[in-house]
């Protein structure tokens, strides 16, 4: 006989996002529909003459809520997924359990580039004996998760998956693995990133993968609208609290919902563009409800990848239809990356937690900017206004979080029993 997988479940909910600096102030800018696309004002905007001049920034800067030292020995990635942890813990009751319990599983898709940048300037300009020696232990990509796993005693393993978009996803599914072998009761999960910084604006605007929307910044994120062209880039961090359902009820913890199952496949395609059919996305769809014993017609809520960009918008979208199949019919679908932007390594997680809170309290937050509904998006789309979702029974809602190189998640979540 196979042994039934340990049930896991959601205690916790940290975020800071360019919405707001935790999850209740981002939770309440995204049903109203707000978009936190602002010009950048920093001095390097005209310095390099940069052909994007607008981002989804922080709410509140990790400056502000950090002390002077812990800013100085952390990249601005690392800040985020501190803030973010911190919140996320305290939100789970701080939970007394032994660090040989405890994980940490953190992505990032760029890590500490702010770092590494900044060091190679100093050392080009003042000397290698001026460079930091915490350079290297703040610009590696692990440096978020080793941070958090320092702070909360996460003896376990501190593990940073690097997929690109898909990585803050693709660490809340290692954390689920975590917990169902047994080698954790408790892990902190979720992506962090910091990259609104002169050379990846620069490279993404390069590739066109950025909108141009200087002069309306506010109205650049708009996915599955027929004018798209490219996404907004964001920062921030979202982190989840995932826990065994017996550890969580032993203590008498709150259960925002249930995190079922998670699917992941590769497109095998190419090194930035999705496979165009959504093959890949349709089989990591497919997998999570296999895994999850889930059925299409579950499904009532998807939180979508949709970045805004013209092809993988599409996609994505032939992705749904090949996972669900005519049940897609009954799915409401948020892009939320239409106010946050999209924060890369970050996304998935923020979209995590947005997904578990529209699971909680039973509504899905709108999609803005969609003027002109795009004729391929032949799904039901939640515009301009949050939605309620049913009011009564088991719910189950999907995220979808996809990286350049190919990499497709989706996780799968149920509303608390």
């Amino acid at each position: 006989m196979t042994a039934t997988p340990r049930r896991v479940v959601v205690t916790g909910l940290g975020a800071t996002t360019p919405l707001g600096g935790d999850v209740a102030s981002t939770w309440e800018a995204a049903l109203v529909g707000r978009s936190a696309a602002r010009p950048i004002t920093a001095d390097w905007i005209g310095e390099y003459d940069l052909p994007i001049r607008f981002a989804a920034q922080a709410a509140v800067p990790a400056v502000d809520v950090l002390t002077r030292q812990e800013v100085k020995r952390l990249d601005p990635s690392a800040q985020f997924s501190v803030i973010a942890a911190r919140e996320a813990w305290r939100d789970a009751g701080s939970p007394e359990v032994e660090s040989t319990r405890l994980g940490s599983a953190i992505g990032t898709g760029i890590g500490g580039i702010w770092t590494l940048l900044t060091a190679y300037d100093t050392l080009r300009e003042k000397g290698a004996r001026r460079v930091l020696p915490l350079t290297v232990p703040m610009l590696m990509a692990n440096s978020s998760t080793a941070a958090v796993s320092l702070e909360f005693g996460a003896g376990v393993g501190a593990h940073s998956p690097v997929s690109a978009c898909a990585s803050g996803a693709e660490a809340i599914a290692y954390a689920l693995d975590m917990i169902r072998s047994g080698r954790a009761d408790v892990v902190i999960a979720g992506g962090t990133e910091a990259a609104i910084h002169p050379l990846p604006i620069a490279s993404f605007a390069a590739m066109r993968a950025m909108s141009q929307r200087n002069e309306d910044p506010e109205h650049a994120s708009r996915p599955f609208d027929s004018s798209r062209d490219g996404f907004v880039l964001g920062e921030g961090a979202g982190i989840l609290v995932l826990e065994a359902e017996e550890h969580a009820r032993a203590r008498g913890a709150r259960i925002h919902a249930e995190f079922v199952s998670a699917g992941l496949s590769a497109d095998a395609h190419h090194i930035t563009a999705p496979e165009p059919t959504g093959a890949g996305a349709a089989r990591a769809l497919r997998d999570a409800l296999r895994s999850g014993d889930l059925q299409p017609s579950d499904v009532i809520h998807v939180n979508a990848h949709a970045t805004s960009t013209p092809i993988g918008d599409v996609a994505e979208v032939q992705g749904l239809r090949a996972g669900l199949g005519s049940a897609l019919d009954q799915v409401a679908v948020s892009a939320t990356k239409s106010m946050t932007g999209h924060l890369l390594g970050a996304a998935g997680a923020i979209e995590s937690v947005l997904t578990v809170l529209a699971l909680r309290e039973r509504i899905a937050p709108p999609t803005i900017n969609i003027d002109d509904l795009d004729p391929a998006v032949d799904i039901d789309v939640v515009r301009k206004d949050p939605r309620p979702l049913p009011a009564t029974g088991d719910l189950v809602a999907l995220n979808n979080a996809f990286g350049f190189g190919g990499h497709n998640v989706s996780l799968a979540f149920r509303t608390a029993g």
